[in-house]
């Protein structure tokens, strides 16, 4: 389930994710986020920039340190585990018509990039991903998950999507007792979305990841 409003954070500071970063280490965070994301609003004029009103700035940045806390907290069981899955919006893809040569195979249900664009997105995520050792999905909604957890063994999960898709899938994963990584869109919709490929590089590299990446 989708935000009900669109968000673009692309031209914003990649200082506001460092300070998003940092303040998660702190312990009382937790207890505080609601003034942690009226601080980091003011200070870099999220709704000026974005045309957000103030409830809708204040969830989306909330739910941005809420994902960094998680990831901290499942960090290290991450780390240790050995088979990992990486899940990717299609709606990330630079084409979303019969110009994108990635097949979909309703069993899984995921669609397979063919490497059709240099510049796509989803493309440079896909090569990232299977260069680290991780099984690459590239999914239509966040439905398919389930299907696939259940089918397919794995130890751990990377998710790329906006703030309520992962927390969804967040109670997927506790469920199952699995340890996920997260790696919020910073522009949202229904075509175009677009994530950072530095954040994600960090999210995925591991000690066991970076050697296989290495070896590449």
């Amino acid at each position: 389930m989708p935000y009900p409003f669109n968000f673009d954070l692309s031209s914003i500071s990649r200082q506001l994710f460092r300070d998003i970063a940092r303040i998660t280490y702190n312990s009382g965070v937790h207890r505080r986020i609601g003034d942690a994301a009226r601080l980091l609003l003011k200070k870099f004029r999220i709704q000026e920039l974005t045309g957000l009103d103030f409830s809708e700035a204040i969830q989306l940045i909330e739910d941005l340190i809420e994902i960094q806390i998680e990831n901290v907290r499942y960090r290290e069981r991450f780390i240790n585990a050995r088979r990992r899955a990486l899940f990717l919006p299609h709606c990330s893809r630079k084409y979303m018509d019969s110009n994108c040569k990635a097949r979909f195979n309703p069993d899984v249900p995921s669609y397979y990039c063919s490497h059709c664009s240099d510049d796509c997105l989803i493309n440079q995520a896909t090569r990232l991903g299977e260069k680290m050792g991780y099984d690459v999905y590239i999914l239509p909604g966040g439905s398919c998950i389930k299907r696939i957890l259940q089918t397919r063994r794995y130890e751990a999960v990377v998710g790329v999507a906006c703030g309520m898709e992962i927390r969804l899938a967040k109670r997927l994963l506790e469920k199952m007792g699995l340890p996920g990584q997260a790696v919020p869109l910073i522009k949202n919709g229904c075509a175009n979305t677009i994530f950072n490929m530095e954040t994600l590089k960090k999210v995925l590299t591991t000690p066991k990841t970076l050697k296989a990446y290495t070896q590449h």
